[in-house]
């Protein structure tokens, strides 16, 4: 399911979404394509859904226009004395 259509369904909640389909454009991932888990209308339960997520499920408020996740690059130290 494209966003758009997720944003109608629920308009002005949080929501558990299983992504399906995603591209990177530089140091964003763009999600395209979702399955949609649940919606959830506490904003701590959505923390707390967000904090246990496992990998490719997110939680997302649908006031926003699309679904953009900043990749961070991990840096680490490794035999530094």
């Amino acid at each position: 399911m494209r966003w758009e259509e997720v944003r109608k369904i629920y308009p002005d909640k949080y929501v558990l979404l299983q992504v399906l389909e995603s591209h990177v454009e530089g140091d964003k991932k763009y999600i395209d394509d979702v399955a949609i888990i649940r919606a959830i209308d506490d904003s701590k339960e959505a923390t707390m859904e967000l904090v246990n997520a496992k990998s490719g499920t997110i939680v997302y408020h649908t006031a926003k226009d699309k679904i953009e996740v900043l990749i961070r690059k991990r840096v680490g130290f490794r035999g530094v004395m």
